[in-house]
């Protein structure tokens, strides 16, 4: 039987979204159907939206997701009906160049498939009433009632967790921790500077609570985040409308610079701050990102003394094991989400809550099915 149902489409770039009827395409292999429960908004869906990232259209965005699996394909063993679910929307091939060095975020068919807005079978799951083919976005396509997913993209976690906690989970929460526990691998001595405190940043200040950081300096224009950020771990913040966030990082380690910057603020800006504000041999993770054929410049004395340099997408990821780990120190007491979430909005909300989000007022906004 015909799956139809309500997701919101864009169909030109600089534009609104519209909600819209679509189809869904049957199941095969893999698949798995998807209910769709919560979705949050991210900075990556708005520059999809903005044009700054580039996609075929018409497309339904969205990749930070948490639902219910309804349905799935014949050749799906690991997942039932019923099982509750954050999203991932990085699958991989496990045999090609980068895959087998252990980079997924950089498998060939991911990276190939993905900039065509299909699943790894060529395929979109989705079309619109008259019969043209809907494009997802990064493998998922959440702003929707149902999505359809590969069998690796949906891990199970447990039903105690709220589906609008877990969604966010399945992008920024693991971007940020991820930061700190898998890419930076913080150690218990370190000084450490976030630089942005969205959810990402915040995120990237609990992870480096989480792995025991010495120092956390949060560095953010907005004195609500910065106090948010201290509420999550942060020993330290740095307005940096008003203060010299590199100056700031001196003066606390005795002029050398903090041993890791993870920077998540996304702006040329912020890139510059972090390589003047490690030290000599220290490391800089970058998270945020800015347009793709945008230059930024540094002083060259700034990333010279072995500074290691390095960015990261997904916070070295790994959804079957890091996902059920987040998830349980939520409901631990250990990782705090409610605090990230700005507003719970519908479907029918959807552009209102790319404004709050392009104005900076929001966190997160995350869309909630009934």
């Amino acid at each position: 039987m015909e799956l139809q149902y309500q997701a919101a489409v864009l169909r030109q770039a600089r534009s609104p979204l519209v909600v819209e009827q679509v189809i869904a395409a049957p199941l095969t292999g893999s698949d798995v159907l998807v209910r769709v429960r919560a979705a949050g908004l991210c900075h990556t869906d708005l520059e999809v939206i903005d044009g700054s990232l580039r996609y075929p259209l018409p497309i339904v965005l969205g990749h930070e997701a948490a639902g219910v699996v309804e349905e799935v394909g014949p050749g799906v063993g690991r997942l039932r009906r019923g099982d509750h679910v954050v999203l991932s929307w990085n699958p991989h091939c496990g045999y090609c160049f980068y895959c087998d060095r252990d980079l997924p975020i950089l498998c060939e068919e991911y990276l190939a498939k993905g900039a065509q807005a299909v699943q790894f079978d060529g395929r979109s799951k989705a079309c619109l009433p008259g019969g043209q083919e809907l494009k997802h976005l990064m493998f998922l396509g959440a702003f929707g009632e149902y999505c359809i997913v590969a069998e690796q993209q949906a891990i199970s976690v447990s039903k105690d967790l709220p589906f609008d906690r877990g969604c966010l989970i399945g992008c920024g929460v693991m971007t940020g921790v991820g930061a700190a526990l898998n890419i930076a691998r913080v150690g218990r001595a370190d000084v450490v500077m976030i630089v942005g405190c969205g959810a990402v940043g915040l995120a990237a200040v609990q992870g480096a609570r989480l792995a025991g950081a010495g120092k956390i300096m949060a560095v953010d224009v907005d004195d609500g985040k910065l106090a948010l950020a201290q509420k999550m771990g942060a020993t330290a913040t740095v307005n940096a409308r008003t203060a010299d966030a590199a100056a700031a990082a001196k003066g606390v380690t005795a002029g050398r610079g903090v041993d890791i910057v993870i920077e998540a603020a996304g702006s040329a800006p912020a890139f510059a701050t972090a390589v003047e504000s490690v030290r000599p041999g220290g490391e800089v993770v970058w998270l945020g990102k800015i347009d793709v054929a945008a230059e930024v410049s540094f002083r060259w004395g700034a990333l010279m003394q072995e500074k290691r340099i390095r960015r990261s997408s997904y916070g070295g990821a790994r959804p079957a094991r890091d996902f059920p780990m987040l998830a349980q120190a939520y409901l631990d007491g250990e990782l705090m989400l409610d605090e990230l979430i700005t507003q719970r909005i519908g479907l029918e909300a959807i552009n209102e809550g790319f404004a709050s989000l392009r104005s900076g007022k929001a966190i997160r906004s995350v869309v909630v099915f009934d």
